[in-house]
Parts: structure tokens; C-alpha cells; sequence
């Protein structure tokens, strides 16, 4: 079976895939991942048949206006503001794909919903496609309202939230994509054929599969990639030896209009609290600036392997990284930035897993002080490691690999 893959994003929305890649793999299908400029190494060092996509979207964020748009933004409010800039990116990224996928000649397109061209692609192809995603809201359902929207509930609206929202995101960028399948396949139709099924990954313990789902669709679990062989240098195995396990702080590939100022809200409530931090730099959200005391600073490190010896974390709730604690059985803290993350802020209180989530633009050092004293509670810690254990009995990619291959074989 040749599997095309399609993702787009930051970090979070390329690592699952490559997860996703490995299990193809390994069981005996060749696989071409395709994914932005940015990742080439990290893709191509776990041996991963790779195509560059654009990176201009990843730039965009580190420009003055993008860190504008995406600290001064709420929900899915950033990236509308940066539309204006995204829109004359996107032909060349249409180009890219298709011309990936049509020399690949694959059997099934599997996506993230990002790549808006790849049911077009499918269709032209004639060949399957499935929806993949770490991020529910794509199928309509009763049980939660769409996770684009700021709300936990919507009563008898929910199911109607999800139309709505994937109807207003297909407003977007329909004109785009009638442009270029125009230019490209010569055709105007309204609609491509529809998916052969959908994937989540995520696990049920976090969200359980709503019963309005149908067999299409599939939560395998989260797809993780682990890098068993990754030992902390000198100095971070020295900060964690030397002191009682530290909390970890990290915001991902997100950036930040004063990036000095969240460290210090750190370092003071660090200091209030007697506690030790550990900072992932990542996107620039985190000042470099500082260091030394509580706190130690790292550019990056693999999260199955450094997240075990934390207490407990506070993030920006990605997708990803709220795997990754859960899994660690971290109690967690969640300070959202935009997207999704507000959702599963909401999701991580709704479990016991950790407190409300914190605004980010009336952040204090006396309320995240106060929520690191909140991460002890024994029954918050309980239910973490509840929530752990049962992540870790999930298939995950081995179930997705499975629903492919019934789902191809299902088309032939």
C-alpha cells in the first residue's frame, strides 16, 4: 500500500505524523510524507521518504505582525487576523502538494485537515482519502460544541456549532481552491468525493468517541514518537539530581510579544512557591535571558524521556503536549494561546487532571504561584496517573494503520 501523507503547522502538527509514518512502515508500506521546509531533518533522521512543503506559513509567525496576531488573539482569532498574508501563499502550496502526490502515484491520501487540497487531489486521483487529526471538530457531534469555539457547552446547539464552523472555514478559502483546481484540473465542482473515514488521534480516556459517531470513524489513541535513546547532558542531569523533581514550562512552537516578562512571571512564582523549573525555549514564548536559581533553561528534549522526572507541567495546550503530560501523569496547567488549546484547557479541568486554565493577558506571578500550589493537590495527582494509565493502553498508530488498510482494500 503507498500512502501519501499530508500535514502543515508547527511542531505538534508534523510530529504525530511521523509517528503515523513509522507504523506504515514498519509494517511493510511505502510512505511519503509531506510536511513544511522546516522539518526536513527531523523528518528525513527517522529515515522518512520527505517532501518540503512551503515554510513560509512557520515564518510568518516569528515576523512582528505574527506575534501580534497570535499573543493578541483568542480561539482561531490570530490566524484570521494573518489571512491577508496567508492567502498568496497558498498556490504554491497547492502546486507543492499535488505534484508530490501525482509522482508518488499513492493508494490513499491521509491528511491533516490543514492540507484543504488534499481531497481535491484524492478525487482527481481517484483513489481514497482519510481525514487524520489530532483535534476533534471535524465531525458534527451532539456530545461538545465545535473546539473552535470559546465554550464548553452549547445544550441542543453543539451539533450545530461543528456545521457551522466547518462551513465558515470552507468560506474562507473556497475561492482559492475553485481558482486552482481550475487552473490545474480544469474543473469548477462544488464538492470533492468524501473521505473513506477519519482518524483521531487522541485518546477516549481524554475524549471518549461521541455514540453519533459512526464506524468511518476511528480514535486510535495519540500517536506518539518516543526517543528512547535521548540521555540529558551534564548540566540538565545535574539540575535534576540536585533537588527535589522541578516543574516543567513550556509553550511549544508558540512566539511572544515579551517573552522576558513570562520568564520573570516565572522566576517569581518559582521563588513564592520554593519550587524548581525547568523552561523549553521552543518558539520564543520563554526569554533566554535569564538563568541560574529554580530555573533551567533547554532549547528542547524528547517529552517521554524528560517529562517522567517533572512534577508537574504548565503549557500553552497543545494537542501534543497535553498528550505528553497526561501520559507522564503530570498534573497540568494550561495558559492558552489560541487554536484548540483553550478546548483542551477546558478538557484537562473537566478530567480532575488540573486547574481551570489561566488568561494569558491577565497573567500574574501571585495566580500562577498560586496554581503551582493548586498542581499538589493528592486527588489532582490521582487522576493524572489514572489518565495515564490508560493512555498507555491505547493502540494508537497500530489501530490507524489497520483502519487504512480496510479502508483501501474496502475501495479496490
Amino acid at each position: 500500500m503507498r500512502v501519501a501523507i499530508e500535514t502543515l503547522g508547527s511542531r505538534g502538527d508534523v510530529q504525530p505524523y511521523v509517528a503515523l509514518a513509522l507504523a506504515l512502515l514498519a509494517r511493510g508500506h511505502d510512505v511519503q510524507l509531506a510536511a513544511p521546509a522546516q522539518f526536513q531533518g527531523f523528518v528525513e533522521r527517522h529515515h522518512i521518504p520527505y517532501v518540503a512543503l512551503p515554510g513560509e506559513f512557520l515564518t510568518l509567525l516569528d515576523t512582528p505582525e505574527g506575534k501580534a496576531a497570535i499573543a493578541g488573539g483568542k480561539g482561531f482569532s490570530g490566524g484570521l487576523k494573518l489571512l491577508k498574508h496567508i492567502r498568496p501563499m497558498m498556490m504554491q502550496l497547492f502546486d507543492r502538494e499535488w505534484q508530490a502526490v501525482e509522482s508518488f502515484a499513492p493508494a490513499i491520501i491521509v491528511y491533516h485537515p490543514k492540507s484543504l487540497v488534499s481531497p481535491w487531489m484524492a478525487t482527481a486521483l481517484r483513489i481514497p482519502h482519510v481525514l487524520a487529526s489530532p483535534v476533534p471538530g471535524l465531525t458534527p457531534t451532539k456530545a461538545f460544541p465545535s473546539p473552535l469555539l470559546p465554550f464548553s457547552s452549547l445544550g441542543p446547539f453543539n451539533r450545530l456549532s461543528h456545521i457551522v464552523a466547518l462551513k465558515a472555514v470552507d468560506l474562507l478559502f473556497r475561492r482559492d481552491l475553485k481558482a486552482w483546481r481550475k487552473r490545474v484540473f480544469g474543473t469548477s465542482a462544488d464538492r470533492p468525493a468524501p473521505p473513506a473515514g477519519t482518524i483521531y488521534a487522541f485518546s477516549p480516556a481524554i475524549l471518549p468517541k461521541p455514540d453519533d459517531w459512526g464506524l468511518d470513524t476511528l480514535v486510535s489513541g495519540y500517536w506518539f514518537l518516543d526517543e528512547p535513546d535521548w540521555t540529558p547532558d551534564p548540566a540538565l542531569a545535574h539540575f535534576l539530581d540536585d533537588g527535589p523533581a522541578p516543574v516543567f514550562f513550556g509553550f511549544g512552537s508558540m512566539p511572544g510579544l515579551n517573552p522576558e516578562a513570562l520568564t520573570g512571571l516565572i522566576l517569581q512564582a518559582l521563588t513564592m512557591t520554593g519550587k524548581r523549573g525547568v523552561l523549553a525555549r521552543g518558539g520564543g514564548a520563554i526569554s533566554t535571558g535569564l538563568a541560574g536559581g529554580p530555573m533551567f533553561f533547554l532549547d528542547s528534549a524528547p517529552h517521554d524521556r524528560l517529562l517522567p522526572r517533572m512534577s508537574a507541567i504548565v503549557h500553552h495546550g497543545g494537542a501534543g503536549t497535553t498528550a505528553a503530560g497526561l501520559r507522564a501523569g503530570l498534573p497540568t496547567q494550561i495558559i492558552p494561546f489560541f487554536g484548540d488549546q483553550p478546548f483542551w484547557g477546558r478538557r484537562v479541568a473537566e478530567l480532575g487532571a488540573g486547574p481551570s486554565p489561566l488568561e494569558r493577558a491577565s497573567l500574574t506571578a501571585e495566580t500562577l504561584a498560586k496554581a503551582l500550589t493548586a498542581l499538589e493537590d493528592p486527588m489532582m495527582r490521582i487522576r493524572a496517573q489514572s489518565l495515564s494509565d490508560a493512555i498507555k493502553t491505547d493502540p494508537g498508530a497500530g489501530a490507524a494503520v489497520d483502519f487504512l488498510e480496510r479502508r483501501v482494500a474496502s475501495a479496490q
